[in-house]
């Protein structure tokens, strides 16, 4: 749906010597010589009996006969498990077109969503760099470094960004405002990724100059494989040439860090030797709260471990205050550092090339997506926040997921979990402080926007998640590699399921970037690279349609339904249906096989419809015909609504085993050894029977979304009426999840769930839709005049509200209420929310 000079002479205790760790007489792993030491130990040799001797011989030669039998009848490896085993196929990201210049390109970047400013490289252990400041609220004094809600800031997030060299971001934490803007630059002398600069300013959100305020920031670089850095001053005092620290790679050779500002300020550092990066932030409070009782200062304490992974340094000024750092690095093995190379990252120079940046953005942004004149200049500036925001959310990741076993023979579980081989993803995330990771369902919608603006970093990630396939065609649906991404994440939600799957999305790039080859989109070297990653890709993209194909078909022939739902629950209104992205969408009562999922079947259309394009497209034939002959047996329309058409509703449903009539009711429970408790219970009024699942809403409209409604068709003008109703879907904000007509209507799924699919505004649904409706208003037919009207209403009031609650809340929303347009779930959550851009451009697939 994670190398550089072994030792410095900077930051050690005072006793130690310039090259060498102070001598420890009772460490046993001491390499210090004792003299004498090898005549000795000959003399205690020569002096052994003669039969210890010889029994050593008959010990050594009875190893040597059980070596030789070892190699010639060798024991067999223990085989891994298909579920843990990669797909034989070449991957994607050794193809050509994402090695060299392209690589080196997105080797560093802002890869760390989770934290409010962090850099790393495209790399397993990489260095890192972040920023984190003190923030103070009702007189408390709090650390700001990991994005989370509950810091409370009025705003944080990207207002420009490229996703390649250039951000700009803006964070208001009560009354201090901080932006951070990075740069990247490569010179001939640089070495491998180029340097980077960051900008640090802070200023007081309301001027209020009799009462002046003070910054503590606190800038820092880290190895994540815990490799000595290098401090560039004995003492707390910054030294004339502002080196903050020092090192040497084997990826990027040697590197300085270093720091420029024309402001007073107060500096002080701290050096810790630690593995644990992703709890830094709890370092540094710990150093702070030591000096703090000591001399009544926040301040660091100017003091190193031997050999530090990560240097921290603290900068207490002013406000306002600005402070440029910059990253330089060469292969040159001697270094190569000029002070030009260092003033192009710092002072007027940067300010002059982050002004460039910006207006080239500008220019791109409506290059790219062609806003037109009716949008105000609020309705740009968010939507050029969304964009950055998704771009600047991109991440990179390095780890192992965990994969669940399946119970043994006699339902008793073993190990809960199986670990994935090691691997790398890069990728968008949907929220910086709630889902800093990859999702895959959500990654298709990410990148209708992302490909777009640069199609080789969508294509980039792409490749990574069909890399992540197993030997069975399987990708786990949500992805949490590393310590930092796991620190995020209940283990409940850790362990990915085999049997379940998530929707297929990522179809609805590929068959845009087809459509865009066919239609002349495309440069004449994009066109090929796009060529060469679909050429590589289509065994993955096999596997993957084969996988959903066998294990979430229904019982009967061309029919689908989502596995995983839980069939013994007695504490959910109704099962939910996580792996379907819906959650909980209301579908069949009691979970069984004979369920069809309407979305799913749909889902499977848009996949093999897709395959038979890119099958065309490279010329083969004879794959391409069962593609082909499978889109037309699942667009078949008659089929469809024998399968899944209420005609009384003019509606679409899924199907199943079902009762309306079911509740939750608190009843007390008793368990032995402890109190009775009082919860709530699920309770069936009546029996369910085989039948068709009446509730209206998002997926009910599957079809309609999917164009396998023909335009002349009465059932098409059910659908429009469907969404224009008030007391179905429509809403003044957008088209609502689930109709009001529905008895789960905004119902809670249990005690401590509250209804999540079932009522709010979702943009990707809404997006699709519009996409629809866009379509039927162009195609001949009986419906083309209402179906435009429908979708200038729904385009506008969706615009208006998200444009509205930007700038009430300064944030984008995860969903929206539906009775009153207010953003409700996740805050900062700009992956598939940032579709309002494309809505805004009017930019859809015109396949």
């Amino acid at each position: 749906m994670a190398r550089i000079s072994r030792r410095s002479n900077r930051g050690k205790p005072k006793s130690s010597s310039d090259n060498d760790p102070p001598p420890n007489s009772e460490n046993p792993n001491s390499r210090t010589r004792i003299p004498g030491a090898r005549d000795r130990s000959l003399r205690r040799i020569l002096s052994f009996p003669l039969y210890v001797l010889f029994f050593s011989g008959v010990l050594l030669l009875i190893i040597g006969l059980n070596m030789m039998n070892y190699f010639v009848n060798p024991v067999k490896e223990t085989v891994k498990p298909r579920v843990v085993t990669p797909l034989p196929a070449p991957k994607l990201m050794d193809l050509p077109i994402f090695q060299g210049k392209h690589r080196e390109s997105l080797y560093w970047g802002t890869y760390r969503p989770h934290v409010y400013f962090g850099i790393r490289a495209r790399t397993p252990q990489s260095l890192l760099a972040g920023l984190m400041w003190i923030g103070v609220k009702d007189g408390r004094y709090f650390m700001r470094h990991v994005c989370q809600d509950s810091d409370e800031l009025k705003t944080y997030g990207w207002t420009h960004h490229n996703g390649r060299d250039y951000g700009n971001q803006v964070l208001v934490d009560q009354n201090l405002k901080l932006t951070t803007s990075f740069l990247k630059s490569t010179e001939k002398e640089s070495g491998y990724g180029g340097d980077w600069a960051v900008r640090i300013e802070a200023q007081n959100e309301v001027r209020d100059e009799e009462m002046p305020e003070t910054v503590h920031l606190f800038f820092y670089v880290a190895d994540e494989g815990g490799t000595a850095l290098g401090l560039g001053g004995d003492t707390s005092d910054i030294p004339d040439d502002r080196i903050l620290a020092f090192g040497s790679r084997d990826d990027i050779g040697s590197w300085q860090l270093h720091l420029e500002s024309k402001e007073d300020f107060e500096f002080h550092y701290a050096g810790f030797k630690t593995h644990h990066i992703h709890n830094l932030s709890d370092l540094v409070q710990t150093n702070l709260g030591i000096q703090a009782r000591r001399l009544d200062r926040l301040q660091l304490s100017d003091t190193s471990d031997y050999a530090p992974s990560i240097l921290v340094f603290q900068i207490s000024a002013m406000i306002p205050f600005k402070a440029d750092i910059a990253f330089v690095s060469t292969s040159n093995s001697f270094g190569s550092w000029t002070e030009e190379r260092i003033r192009s990252l710092t002072g007027d120079s940067l300010t002059s090339r982050l002004k460039q940046k910006e207006k080239q953005f500008d220019e791109k942004y409506q290059r790219c997506f062609g806003m037109s004149d009716e949008l105000n200049s609020e309705a740009i500036t968010m939507g050029q926040a969304a964009l950055g925001n998704l771009l600047g959310g991109i991440g990179y990741f390095y780890g192992q997921s965990k994969i669940s076993l399946p119970q043994s023979s006699n339902g008793v579980p073993g190990d809960n979990y199986i670990s994935y081989w090691p691997a790398e993803l890069y990728t968008a995330v949907p929220s910086r402080p709630f889902f800093p990771r990859g999702f895959l369902w959500d990654e298709g919608f990410h990148q209708l926007l992302i490909w777009r603006w640069d199609v080789k970093i969508s294509l980039d990630i792409i490749g990574h998640w069909l890399d992540l396939m197993n030997a069975d065609g399987w990708i786990p649906r949500e992805q949490i590699l590393g310590a930092e991404a796991l620190s995020k994440v209940p283990s409940e939600f850790v362990v990915q399921h085999p049997t379940n799957g998530n929707p297929p999305t990522l179809f609805l790039v590929l068959r845009d970037l087809v459509c865009g080859i066919n239609k002349n989109k495309f440069t004449a070297s994009e066109k090929n690279e796009i060529s060469i990653f679909l050429r590589q890709a289509f065994v993955r993209l096999d596997a993957w349609f084969k996988w959903f194909n066998s294990t979430q078909s229904g019982k009967d022939m061309n029919t689908y339904f989502w596995h995983g739902r839980d069939n013994m629950t007695t504490r959910e209104l109704n099962p939910k249906t996580l792996s379907s992205g819906l959650d909980d969408y209301p579908r069949a009562s009691h979970p069984s096989e004979d369920e069809r999922h309407l979305d799913l079947r749909c889902w499977m259309h848009l996949a093999a419809d897709c395959m038979s394009s890119i099958s065309e497209f490279l010329e083969d034939s004879h794959i391409g015909k069962e593609y082909v002959l499978t889109a037309k047996l699942l667009s078949d329309f008659e089929l469809l609504n024998q399968m899944h058409f209420d005609s009384n509703n003019g509606a679409y449903f899924d199907y199943g085993n079902h009762t309306e009539k079911v509740r939750l009711s608190w009843r007390i429970v008793e368990t032995a050894g402890s109190y009775p408790t009082r919860e709530l219970i699920r309770e069936v009024l009546e029996e369910p029977v085989l039948r068709l699942v009446p509730h209206i809403g998002y997926v009910s409209l599957f079809p309609f979304m999917g164009r396998l409604i023909p335009p002349e068709s009465w059932i098409l003008e059910k659908q429009l009426d469907l969404i224009s109703d008030t007391s179905t879907m429509w809403t003044k904000f957008g088209l609502r999840s689930l109709a009001k007509t529905s008895s789960i209507y905004m119902q809670r799924n249990t005690e401590h769930d509250p209804p999540y699919w079932r009522g709010p505004i979702w943009m990707n649904m809404n997006y699709m839709i519009l996409s629809a409706l866009n379509y039927y208003s162009k195609v001949d037919g009986p419906y083309r005049d209402r179906a435009k009207i429908i979708y200038d209403d729904l385009r506008n009031n969706l615009i208006r509200n998200v444009v509205k609650n930007y700038n009430q809340t300064g944030y984008l929303w995860e969903q929206y209420d539906q009775k009153k347009g207010k953003g409700k779930g996740a805050r900062l959550f700009t992956g598939w929310t940032s579709l309002i851009v494309l809505i805004m451009g009017e930019t859809y697939s015109d396949c």
